[in-house]
């Protein structure tokens, strides 16, 4: 699945990483627990969090994660979204729970890492 349909799927708000929506998104996975991340080998997936803080953006730096979508409608400090252009990871806001924005993108046809969520 493309970054960019993701952003379809959760009517979500791009707000880092426009010109890298076309990449493809390997799985995906729901943690605000980011040692979880990190034992989950979660390079190429979507990372979809209620965590706004600078410790999410560099986990998922550190495993190679290709988008983070914040769930709830919480929005990160803008130190957090140019630290994320300059990362080169796209990061999206979404209004949808992080419950729902993970059945919605599963009913899509992204699965998690194991072939479940």
């Amino acid at each position: 699945m493309k970054i960019v349909e993701i952003e379809t799927i959760l009517k979500a708000q791009v707000l880092a990483g426009r010109q890298y929506m076309e990449r493809t998104v390997t799985a995906g996975g729901a943690a605000d627990l980011m040692d979880d991340i990190l034992a989950s080998a979660a390079k190429g997936a979507a990372l979809l969090t209620g965590l706004t803080t600078e410790h999410v953006l560099r986990t998922a730096k550190v495993a190679g994660v290709s988008a983070i979508v914040f769930v709830r409608g919480k929005r990160p400090e803008e130190h957090i979204i140019s630290m994320a252009r300059a990362y080169k990871i796209p990061m999206l806001l979404t209004d949808y729970s992080l419950f729902v924005a993970c059945g919605r993108l599963y009913i899509g046809g992204l699965r998690g890492l194991d072939g479940s969520w």
